[in-house]
């Protein structure tokens, strides 16, 4: 009997020998699991603009900041760019003429905030953070959004810039609603980061597509749809036609096929490749359509992948700040 308890204990101590993480010779800037270096801080985002956006949250990442102040110092970049025109000020204007934005932002103890349908605000990204801290809710919209931002402090902006309006009223005429598939009439910017502490956070914000109609809202301020962090496990986030994102909530899914063990590449991969059957299922066209992800693990491992070509993303660390072409499906 002695002999079996003993054999017992020791196959017991043997296998938590094995299984537990080594967390030997540990520093602020590394974290070991398995002996597995972790590649941090590291911020990612959408699009060539996301490298300027990149410039922004490095200063408060490689400072010790918090991911979720990088993230929302990042994006406000093109945000209040009047020349950037998919983004905040300067966006292209609905079929009504009227800029109206989306966003929303989460953090690393699963918080959350967003907007949508805003109108005259410059930073919408910065309201969705005080829906998040300031109020019992999770999403404000339309009117209501606008006046939670007053209340606020924040001020009340015309956002439609000329060049805007102009492409406006030369649609006008013939009013033919045909979205481009990649960022020359709409587009997102999307980050995800992770910092010194080894926490997670996001945020996405834009004006949604050219002309479309009034009231409509795409998934980047849908938590979920267009952007999601689970900060056991990592963070995604979507840009490109948002009906489609939303049909297959895509970044919760990206970022659950990674809690399945799958790497961020491979999320994407899979994600997209969702997108491809329900569309061709549907009977509608893949040049139609463009949807790219990215996605970031907490081992600051990153990937991407897009329906066609033109996606790219800028991804910064200590190595610096560099734009990717994401690979794609339709070769």
């Amino acid at each position: 009997m002695k002999n079996r308890r003993d054999f017992l204990k020791k196959t017991a101590l043997a296998s938590a020998a094995i299984t537990l993480p080594s967390f030997k010779g540990l520093d602020q800037n590394e974290l070991s699991y398995s002996n597995q270096k972790v590649n941090k801080p590291i911020v990612l985002s959408t699009w060539n603009f996301g490298i300027q956006a990149n410039e922004e949250a490095w200063k408060i990442l490689q400072n010790n900041g918090r991911a979720l102040d990088a993230v929302e110092a990042g994006v406000k970049i093109p945000e209040g760019d009047p020349n950037e025109r998919s983004v905040g000020y300067g966006g292209r204007p609905d079929r009504e003429g009227k800029v109206t934005l989306d966003s929303c932002i989460m953090d690393e103890f699963s918080n959350i905030g967003s907007v949508a349908c805003l109108e005259h605000i410059k930073h919408p990204i910065s309201v969705a953070r005080a829906v998040m801290e300031k109020t019992p809710h999770v999403m404000l919209v339309g009117q209501g959004a606008l006046d939670f931002a007053l209340e606020q402090g924040f001020q009340k902006e015309n956002l439609l810039v000329e060049a805007s309006e102009k492409e406006w009223k030369e649609w006008l005429k013939k009013s033919e609603y045909h979205p481009k598939a990649n960022i020359e009439n709409h587009d997102t910017i999307g980050m995800i980061a992770l910092d010194n502490q080894g926490n997670l956070s996001g945020a996405c914000t834009t004006s949604g597509m050219a002309f479309k109609m009034h009231g409509r809202v795409g998934d980047s301020p849908i938590i979920g749809a267009g952007l999601y962090v689970d900060n056991e496990i990592g963070a995604a986030t979507a840009t490109g036609h948002g009906e489609e994102v939303i049909r297959i909530t895509g970044c919760h899914l990206v970022v659950e096929l990674m809690r399945q063990g799958k790497s961020p590449q491979k999320a994407c991969e899979e994600a997209v490749m969702r997108i491809v059957k329900l569309t061709q299922n549907r009977g509608k066209n893949l040049k139609d359509i463009q949807v790219g992800f990215i996605a970031l693990n907490k081992k600051g491992e990153y990937g991407s992948y897009c329906v066609q070509g033109g996606f790219n993303y800028a991804v910064h660390d200590a190595t610096g700040n560099k734009l990717i072409d994401a690979n794609y499906f339709m070769k």
